[in-house]
């Protein structure tokens, strides 16, 4: 038991390594749960189960699981895989492995049945668990058996590669998971994973009826498959070039031949570090966002395939310059996305009121159907929930901003076979998108001209003010005391976003300023 009472998910049995819950008979393996009072570990409980995992890991390859899933009320049957450095207390792999928190190490399920209140019969669910998204996942693909769970035999697929991952009922493709970016919280899947079977009952799978004695799932086979022949053949024709520029973001289009047909990428720039995945022979295009205007980026970005084998060319170097910007995004239009794509796009609005800034996203897309959203913060990550409006329009207000702070915000669509994210925005809060005039007002200061190419004016409220100035990395530049008026001679300055905190008796503000 992982906790002093049992199970997770207020699950009521016990697994035990008796025959009558596991044993083999006629070359069918069985799980059975039954109605048994079973003491273990000092606890009581009124059910036992199996779980069983695989003592052999692995990663990359195809999993076929031949077998006939209960669909008792009450119990969950589940087939899925975790991380090998997975730290569960008492799991097999723990005591040499375990490094990792859930959901850090990776979750894949199979197949799950049970748990998903008013589905049709025979209705199973395929789940990512990743950092990025954990618990009650919007990284979920599902389908309806064309007969019986219980009754019938039914093959239950995982093909698993370093690009995407996909799951088949019968040989047929139903959901794939592809994040456009694959990194430790998106795409915890690039170590190895170790196979899991079980029944667990009550919890979240609801109320086991009275009457229930016992239920069993039966397993025909479990068939690893895994490509053993070596590829030595690098990628080739590898190119980077740039495509759209904005003020805050460059489009990166890559392209590279490789004959087992996925390239990945690795972009790098300013001590980030992205990883892409794209097909061979076809224009990947990346959109780097959140970029500061009228500044240059460096980018080295290299090509390999499956198998690890670089390009001979690679790395590359590219260098692009954002476009100047005389205005903040408040609200607009557009297709541009971070993960997945748009069919048509989305609107997008941002509103301050008070301290609080309510965001409203509409996914405009005619083609997709059961559309949820999600609030993503960039830094630090955090996933929230939106309010539908109707007509596939979310909204959601974040409380307790600081004032003319920028911030950073995309909404994750999610649908019926998959999701589409937005580019983060980065916002000012404050802001009414009038940035760009001559003047600018904040609570007690009055800042021009704004954007600046050379001298910037301020006048301030208070004779006696603490004035630093400093630039993106938060590296101080400008360090004086000043009174109600004085200049900055920013002339020799480079180009992008500097930030004028002004500090008194009264109160701390922070000035945005843009340099030209």
């Amino acid at each position: 038991m992982p906790t002093s009472t049992g199970w997770y998910n207020g699950e009521l049995q016990h697994y035990t390594n008796l025959q009558e819950n596991s044993n083999v008979v006629s070359g069918v393996l069985n799980l059975v749960a039954k109605k048994k009072t079973y003491t273990d570990q000092g606890v009581t409980k009124d059910y036992t189960s199996a779980r069983l995992n695989s003592k052999f890991s692995f990663k990359y390859g195809r999993v076929d699981i031949r077998a006939k899933v209960p669909v008792d009320k009450g119990s969950w049957p589940a087939l899925w895989l975790l991380g090998k450095n997975v730290n569960e207390p008492g799991g097999y792999y723990n005591a040499d492995f375990g490094t990792s928190n859930w959901p850090a190490c990776g979750e894949i399920d199979m197949m799950e049945y049970g748990i998903f209140s008013g589905k049709p019969a025979n209705y199973i669910q395929s789940t990512l668990h990743t950092p990025s998204s954990s618990g009650s996942s919007v990284n979920h693909g599902s389908t309806i058996a064309d007969s019986d769970i219980q009754s019938n035999y039914h093959i239950y697929s995982l093909n698993w590669s370093p690009n995407q991952i996909t799951f088949l009922l019968d040989g047929v493709a139903y959901y794939t998971y592809n994040p456009s970016v694959k990194n430790a919280s998106t795409w915890p899947f690039d170590k190895e994973q170790y196979l899991l079977l079980n029944i667990a009952m009550g919890g979240v799978a609801g109320a086991v009826p009275a009457n229930f004695l016992e239920t069993a799932m039966q397993i025909d086979y479990v068939r690893v498959y895994q490509n053993t022949a070596p590829d030595t053949e690098s990628p080739t024709l590898f190119t980077a070039k740039t495509g759209n520029i904005s003020n805050n973001s460059i489009e990166l289009l890559l392209n590279a031949t490789d004959n087992l047909g996925t390239l990945n990428y690795k972009i790098s720039y300013n001590g980030i570090e992205n990883n892409i995945t794209g097909a061979s022979g076809v224009d990947k295009s990346v959109i780097i966002n959140n970029l500061a205007p009228n500044t240059t980026y460096n980018f080295v970005v290299s090509a390999s395939d499956s198998a690890g084998n670089s390009a001979a060319n690679s790395p590359l170097s590219i260098s692009a310059k954002t476009t100047n910007s005389t205005s903040t995004d408040c609200a607009g239009t557009s297709a541009v996305a971070s993960q997945g794509s748009f069919s048509i796009g989305y609107n997008y609005q941002f509103q301050t009121i008070g301290n609080d800034v309510k965001f409203t996203f509409k996914l405009l897309d005619t083609d997709k159907s059961g559309v949820v959203a999600y609030l993503f913060r960039e830094n630090p990550f955090q996933e929230t929930p939106m309010n539908a409006l109707g007509n596939n329009t979310f909204t959601q207000t974040v409380s307790n901003q600081t004032l003319y702070s920028t911030i950073s915000y995309a909404v994750k669509f999610a649908f019926a076979g998959g999701l589409s994210v937005t580019k983060y925005y980065q916002y000012v809060v404050g802001s009414n998108c009038v940035l760009g005039t001559s003047e600018l007002f904040y609570k007690g200061a009055k800042i021009y001209p704004n954007p600046v190419k050379n001298v910037l004016h301020i006048d301030l409220e208070s004779a006696e003010n603490d004035i630093t100035l400093a630039d993106q990395s938060g590296k101080v530049i400008l360090n004086k005391k000043a009174g109600r008026s004085f200049t900055v001679d920013l002339a020799s300055y480079p180009a992008g976003l500097y930030y004028l905190t002004v500090k008194n008796l009264n109160k701390t503000e922070t000035l945005k300023v843009i340099k030209e």
